[in-house]
């Protein structure tokens, strides 16, 4: 569905914040997210049905840390496909009555765990934790496979083979959230050059998360130079975060979000989305923002943070993790 989707040549809007979303809604620190998707179904249904009238075109399950060694924080392990199947559940719930195909994408964040061997866990013990909760979320009827969030090789490839072994199509996004680097030191070129020679290659790449809209579209721009032809995904966090007495606050507003949607999809994004702190007033204003633009020329970094604000985690000088401040921009 997904590949039909992105045929038509459309620019598809992903939804926004789960996490961040179901706080608001009365989950707590210490609280298992996944777990609400049985206790709390109208609440999870509830935030995906108000991402599908704003606008999106894919819905992320709520599933992103519904792996056997996250859910052991909970003792909920045992229950891991399960959590899984009613994570789709909950999300195709919501899509009913939309009168437009809407996606749902089966959520898979990281183990937590390093991988050996600078961690307990091996590349192949690995995949057998991905198999189980892509196997949930399979039998629970989603499109496809989101690996998201990701920072090393080891893990994406793990996940990726979980997914074929599963036969179900997947795609990739990694968080460039050190100095344009993922914490475990993967430039943008290298996740593109490594994604698109998997087999089978996922039906996209790209960012997720990180440290600001800014710094997310650069990643965007050194992905597309890597890899023209490629399917890249865009999936920022609403501005920065701000911790107060009240919790976290992102600095986002919605024509912010709008205008990172506008230079996210001149950058090279095929898939445009939100992601921590982007609630589905700020999805609606990205979904006009998409439907109204029409592609201009590439950005360049001073054009990013003329319009978007400073990087927030700039890049070390001249280590090639994307696109470089010029001295002079023409016009």
């Amino acid at each position: 569905m997904l590949a039909s989707m992105l045929a038509t040549g459309r620019v598809l809007l992903a939804d926004g914040a789960t996490g961040t979303s179901l706080f608001e809604r009365g989950l707590t620190s210490g609280d298992s997210p996944e777990l609400w998707n049985d206790i709390h179904p109208d609440r999870i249904t509830q935030l995906h049905r108000e991402f599908v009238e704003a606008g999106a075109d894919i819905i992320l399950t709520n599933s992103f840390g519904a792996n056997r060694r996250r859910l052991m924080l909970h003792q909920l392990e045992a229950r891991t496909r399960e959590l899984n199947r009613l994570a789709v559940r909950n999300a195709r719930a919501a899509t009913l009555g939309a009168g437009r195909p809407v996606i749902i994408a089966g959520s898979v964040g990281p183990t937590g765990d390093l991988l050996a061997p600078l961690g307990p866990l091996t590349e192949d013990e690995a995949v057998t934790v991905f198999v189980e909760q892509i196997e949930g979320l399979k039998q629970g009827g989603a499109d496809v496979v989101w690996i998201e969030t990701m920072s090393a090789i080891e893990e994406i490839r793990a996940a990726a083979r979980a997914a074929a072994i599963c036969a179900m199509p997947y795609a990739v996004t990694a968080s460039f959230d050190t100095a344009g680097r993922t914490m475990m030191g993967i430039l943008p070129g290298r996740l593109i050059e490594f994604a698109t020679a998997l087999d089978p290659p996922p039906l996209g790449v790209g960012a997720n998360c990180g440290v600001g809209a800014t710094d997310l579209v650069a990643s965007v721009l050194a992905l597309s130079t890597a890899a023209p032809d490629a399917v890249v995904i865009a999936k920022a966090n609403c501005g920065i975060p701000r911790v107060t007495g009240e919790g976290t606050i992102y600095s986002g507003t919605p024509d912010l979000m709008a205008e990172y949607t506008r230079l996210a999809i001149d950058a090279g994004a095929r898939i445009v989305g939100g992601c921590c702190g982007t609630s589905p007033a700020h999805l609606a204003a990205m979904r006009a923002a998409r439907d109204g633009h029409v592609k201009r020329a590439r950005p360049d970094l001073d054009l990013l943070i003329a319009r978007l604000g400073p990087l927030v985690s700039p890049p070390a000088k001249d280590d090639g993790s994307g696109p470089r401040r010029n001295a002079r921009r023409r016009g």
